[in-house]
């Protein structure tokens, strides 16, 4: 057994609960619930022969990521920062959050998820943006906690990265 603590991490409204709750419970709600400080679930993910259990740690968005929050960050395997591919700024509030939690607890294998796949017609992120990301070496992949699309492909390439560690 294989156990992993997984940062779900990003801005706030951004979807990082209803990606979690597509992810372990094959759900989607069209209500917002706010996360108020962490909320900690868990699933198990079959790769290969092995049986990675992921403790998923939602953690509350924000418009600024608050340095007591990077505590949570500790003893993390790696970490999904959502971006709401709707919302633009949100983009930008992840690559702060992304370097502030370099600073906190050093390089830890991370995926930039684009939420809201199924909205592409609505998008802000332009291509140019991804391309860049691209250029620095980070994994980037879109996904729709609505329709669960590449959502656990997401977990998929976060896990497979750490197993490169």
């Amino acid at each position: 057994m294989i156990q992993k603590k997984i940062c779900m991490v990003g801005a706030f409204a951004v979807g990082k609960t209803s990606l979690v709750s597509r992810f372990v419970d094959s759900i989607f709600s069209d209500k917002y619930h706010t996360t108020v400080g962490v909320k900690i679930a868990k699933k198990v993910l079959e790769i290969g022969t092995e049986a990675w259990h992921l403790l998923l740690w939602d953690l509350a968005g924000e418009d600024e990521f608050l340095q007591v929050r990077t505590s949570y960050l500790c003893g993390s395997s790696g970490y999904i920062l959502v971006v709401d591919g709707t919302r633009r700024a949100t983009l930008d509030m992840a690559l702060d959050i992304q370097q502030r939690i370099v600073d906190a607890v050093g390089p830890v294998p991370f995926i930039i998820l684009f939420n809201k796949a199924d909205l592409t017609q609505e998008w802000d992120i332009t291509q140019e943006a991804c391309a860049g990301l691209a250029q620095k070496g980070w994994t980037w992949l879109k996904a729709s906690a609505k329709t669960g699309e590449g959502v656990e492909e997401a977990f998929e390439a976060l896990v497979a990265q750490m197993q490169e560690r």
